[in-house]
């Protein structure tokens, strides 16, 4: 076996070196090519490690948000972890893959904050390990190392996997269709159509929204008829997607949960829920996260090497487009919504940095080959990434908090404090949902935000709205009130009512949470962000 292979390696680098070579000339070819391998090797390594790291420094720091309280909540329930199982219902608005993945280690190891984090954090490194995979058999292997180094980097990957969250593992799976979609280009083989297919799937079952990238496949297959699709394809590749997600509708209906009408509340709270940003709020807030030189160089790139541009780059066009005209559209605006659409982007940034520019440059003496120019350039692009990461990651004891961008201050003290101090069975009014869940998942407690609509058209069907404080106060129902500046920001209505409530109700503080904030003399202060009140009848 082992002359056969050295005969198959000899052969090939004989082929690739001319037919006038010699036993020495084979054995230097094949050392070159393993120092190649070996130093791709090396440097993936190098990128992996820095992904790992740059994610695991103070994960922890602060406590979990409110999405991320409910996601980990769904996983302790799945886990039937005794009193969270209780607290937080297993089926809400959004499929399960990724809190069976939480529900695993819960069950194995218990319902530890940091552990859920950790999960994210794999999953992100999987990310930038198929992005290389695809980025080096669509551009080269440089392309490869740029593609990984950067989404290694960015900031708006970063901080989404290291959080609880399912925006992660849905762009873990649309990364992995993407790269299925390119291998059914290169071959037209049906069976890599099918796999993309369940692909979908399985970026279903991460989150619901990654459906969207359905149209993205079907623009790319409508905007190439140079591919030779067939019918019988497109039924089984469909098929295939329908089988994966079929666990999650099929879960709920074994289940015996009341579904139905709360999976239609859902669509219709969705279909006509106010806007919760500003139309330019992705303009100004997305292209920061994913970095203005990556984008930049992913636009010069398609016009400069418009000539050359083919399948690749409108396969990542559609991939990158489809998903900003609809949630550009969709009056609800996240975040982390767009977040698949990194990887397209950093793709052709790296075929720009690989590409570009097409000849030497030299600067006096000095003469940089292309290759080492456009690497240059992309470690510059990388170390700018890293820096707003790290200045991102670092815990900040703010009053104020943008959705999915990281963790609540004094959240899970408070909870903690309400855990131990608290007697069970006691309930709480917030502000809104976020607090609540934050004090179910910590504080082990019951609580209801007074933000919440009575009118099921106006309300996430998740939540239980307080239909009667004035009674639920007067007859002991409700014993604890918590106000906090977070939902104060977002609310002055309900925070001004909420303290209405504790003033007329003999409010009592019983627990104070602070930050440091800098007034705007230059003074620093302790400020009240999460304040809980007992009130009496």
């Amino acid at each position: 076996m082992a002359s056969a292979s050295k005969s198959f390696i000899d052969l090939v680098l004989q082929r690739s070196l001319g037919p006038a070579v010699t036993d020495q000339t084979v054995d230097q070819g094949r050392i070159t090519q393993r120092k190649i391998v070996l130093a791709h090797v090396v440097a993936l390594s190098i990128v992996l490690i820095l992904a790992l790291f740059i994610r695991l420094v103070n994960i922890n720091a602060l406590g979990y948000n409110s999405a991320e309280a409910v996601y980990a909540g769904q996983g302790a329930s799945i886990a039937q972890i005794p009193v969270l199982s209780e607290i937080f219902p297993v089926f809400r608005a959004h499929p399960l893959l990724f809190q069976f993945l939480v529900a695993v280690f819960f069950k194995i190891f218990g319902p530890y904050d940091w552990l859920g984090r950790l999960v994210s954090v794999a999953i992100g490194i999987l990310t930038v390990l198929i992005l290389y995979i695809m980025g080096c058999r669509l551009y080269g292997r440089r392309a490869g190392f740029i593609s990984a180094l950067l989404l290694a980097v960015m900031p708006y990957h970063v901080v989404v996997t290291r959080q609880v969250l399912l925006d992660g593992s849905m762009t873990l799976c649309a990364t992995l269709t993407l790269y299925l979609m390119v291998r059914y280009y290169e071959t037209q083989r049906s069976l890599w159509l099918v796999a993309a297919g369940a692909g979908m799937g399985l970026t279903f079952l991460a989150k619901e929204t990654g459906i969207l990238m359905v149209g993205s496949i079907y623009a790319f297959l409508a905007l190439s008829p140079e591919i030779r699709i067939r019918l019988r394809d497109i039924i089984f590749s469909v098929v295939a997607m329908v089988i994966v997600m079929s666990p999650f509708p099929l879960s709920i209906r074994f289940s015996g949960a009341t579904s139905t009408s709360t999976a239609g509340n859902y669509i219709i709270w969705q279909l006509f829920r106010r806007p919760n940003h500003t139309a330019d709020f992705y303009l100004t807030v997305v292209p920061p996260a994913i970095g203005l030189l990556v984008i930049a160089a992913a636009i010069v790139g398609l016009i400069l090497l418009r000539r050359s541009s083919g399948w690749r780059e409108r396969l990542m066009l559609t991939w990158i487009i489809v998903p900003i005209v609809f949630f550009q559209l969709w009056p609800t605006k996240g975040f982390q919504y767009l977040l698949p659409i990194a990887a397209p982007i950093i793709l052709l940034a790296a075929r720009a940095l690989t590409q570009l520019p097409r000849r030497s440059f030299r600067l006096g003496k000095l003469n940089l080959p292309q290759p080492m120019m456009g690497m240059a350039i992309a470690l510059v692009i990388a170390a700018s990434l890293f820096m707003t990461s790290w200045a991102q990651i670092q815990p900040t004891q703010s009053d104020t908090f943008l959705a999915g961008s990281g963790g609540i201050p004094g959240g899970r003290e408070m909870g903690t404090w309400i855990r131990e101090n608290v007697p069970a069975n006691s309930l709480f009014m917030t502000i809104g949902p976020s607090m609540a869940n934050i004090i179910k998942w910590y504080g082990y407690h019951d609580a209801l935000g007074i933000s919440v609509s009575p009118n099921p058209l106006h309300r996430n069907p998740s939540y239980d709205p307080v239909l009667n404080p004035d009674f639920q106060l007067r007859t002991g129902d409700l014993q604890y009130i918590v106000w906090d500046s977070f939902s104060a920001s977002r609310s002055t209505f309900f925070s001004e009512k909420l303290l209405w409530y504790v003033e007329r109700y003999h409010g009592r503080v019983v627990h104070t949470q602070t930050v440091q904030v800098t007034t705007a003399d230059g003074e620093i202060i302790e400020k009240p962000v999460i304040i809980v009140y007992e009130v009496h009848p």
